[in-house]
């Protein structure tokens, strides 16, 4: 990968969603999705646009050539653009997880299902733009089938047709997804754990993790209903918050978790991936409860090192590869 074509292809998103972005007076990640439907389609699809933002980007479309970049390409450079988007104001609730923390997920779930030979079920039920999932996608590198599922409508739309770009094929739920799900079992769930309390308490009372009084907590409830809509034996792969075993409620979560999967992993990340030590996070693997045998005496435990250090990382990752062919 080239990473002069990401720069270039960044540019050409970044200069079209600013002049849509004038034309609309919408933000700069409304403006983006226009600029990557527009893109798909190759042309303005959207009916009731007036004639000077269709002549711009019409002019911008002619510059474009978007079948000389990869996959991989198209994927950064939007990237870029998100970013750049979500550091506005009014979007502080939008917040992509890193794409260094993405590889690591991506890295452990070719280990985790590296000796199943059948196409692999994967979910993220919380996806936002989706770049955890495209990394992950590109990471495994096989025959996969993908479901997605993200409440909030601009981040579905953005995850869409950066996938489309992408020719990548998601099946996307746009529901919350802590309310039913029309979705068989998966291989593999994978999710940055949505932090914080959820708001409905009548969907929280059909859940083992409510809580008794006041709102229940959101990433608890998404850890139970990523473990039913995971098949038996099947993995489970979450960034949390790092208090989530001391905090409120921890011991009903850990006394759930025992009762219905294994605790497989916990690799604590580098203070330095995040702004402050209470943002902090780490990544916990679960198996679910199955007829495997196998029983994680030792867990993978694991303080990374910082992820700029490659050196450090090397050591780490070979480590990890020799906990891998022991456990697995």
């Amino acid at each position: 990968m080239k990473e002069t074509e990401v720069t270039e292809l960044y540019t050409w998103l970044d200069e079209t969603t600013t002049v849509a972005k004038t034309q609309l007076d919408e933000s700069y990640l409304e403006s983006l999705l226009f600029t990557l439907e527009a893109l798909f389609y190759n042309e303005v699809n959207r009916d009731n646009q007036n004639e000077v933002l269709k002549k711009k980007v019409n002019e911008q479309l002619s510059k474009q050539q978007l079948d000389k970049y990869s996959v991989e390409v198209i994927r950064k450079a939007i990237q870029l653009a998100l970013l750049k988007g979500m550091k506005e104001p009014t979007q502080h609730q939008h917040i992509m997880t890193p794409e260094a923390i993405a590889m690591i997920i991506g890295y452990l779930a070719n280990k985790l299902t590296e000796n199943q030979k059948e196409k692999i079920a994967l979910f993220d039920p919380a996806s936002g733009t989706g770049n955890l999932l495209f990394v992950v996608m590109e990471q495994l590198n096989r025959e996969l089938e993908v479901f997605a599922s993200e409440v909030d409508p601009l981040l579905l739309k953005l995850s869409l047709f950066n996938a489309n770009l992408q020719k990548k094929e998601i099946e996307f739920f746009h529901q919350d997804s802590l309310s039913p799900l029309l979705l068989d079992p998966v291989d593999l769930v994978i999710t940055d754990l949505p932090v914080g309390y959820y708001p409905d308490d009548v969907q929280a009372s059909e859940y083992e993790l409510k809580k008794q009084e006041g709102h229940s907590y959101s990433h608890h409830l998404f850890i139970e209903q990523s473990l039913k809509h995971t098949k038996p034996d099947g993995f489970l792969i979450f960034i949390i918050p790092e208090n989530l075993f001391t905090s409120d409620q921890s011991d009903e979560l850990h006394k759930f978790i025992q009762e219905n999967a294994k605790i497989v992993g916990v690799l604590q990340l580098p203070e330095t991936t995040f702004t402050s030590k209470e943002q902090a996070k780490s990544i916990l693997i679960l198996q679910k409860q199955g007829e495997s045998q196998t029983e994680y005496k030792q867990p993978l435990l694991v303080q990374l090192p910082s992820l700029s250090n490659a050196e450090a990382m090397s050591d780490i990752l070979n480590q990890m590869n020799a906990w891998f062919d022991e456990h697995l």
